[in-house]
């Protein structure tokens, strides 16, 4: 029986690959010259540290620039709001991979209301769609491609 499943996932070495480039274009430009201001990535996060939050508005700009030129969806950055003290401000970026539970409950009633000739079942952080015809999954992506679910949804492991 054809199937495919409906991923979020992001290309972890490309955001690596642009959080290096924004940081050696902080290093580089004018209005950064003497500041305190840098990017760390960890498994799931970026931190940005700046002086004020004027600097880490720049730095998201710059940030957004990099991660758009390496092909990587903005829809997976989730901002928290800065944090800023007498001598130093602070936001964290969280990269959303995975489509989370709510997410995952919404697409299959919405699969479901649809009223398409498929089947839907939640398996971890993915969903997987089921029918006989392959045209039926076709248009079951096209409809899950028609709706905003606030993350990047790619359509792997397609089987007939």
């Amino acid at each position: 029986m054809p199937s495919f499943d409906v991923v979020s996932e992001i290309d972890l070495q490309e955001v690596r690959n642009a959080v290096d480039q924004a940081s050696r274009e902080i290093g580089t430009r004018f209005d950064f010259k003497g500041v305190d201001a840098s990017f760390e990535l960890s498994d799931d996060k970026i931190l940005m540290v700046g002086e004020q939050e004027f600097h880490l508005q720049q730095m998201m700009d710059i940030l957004r620039q990099k991660l758009v030129k390496r092909q990587v969806d903005l829809a997976c950055l989730d901002p928290a709001d800065p944090v800023s003290t007498l001598n130093a401000a602070r936001q964290e970026i969280k990269l959303k991979q995975g489509v989370d539970t709510e997410t995952a409950k919404r697409m299959v009633k919405f699969i479901k209301a649809s009223k398409l000739k498929v089947q839907s079942q939640i398996q971890g952080d993915q969903v997987r769609v089921t029918g006989k015809k392959r045209d039926d999954l076709q248009e079951a992506i096209a409809h899950l491609r028609g709706e905003d679910w606030g993350l990047p949804l790619q359509f792997t492991n397609f089987r007939d």
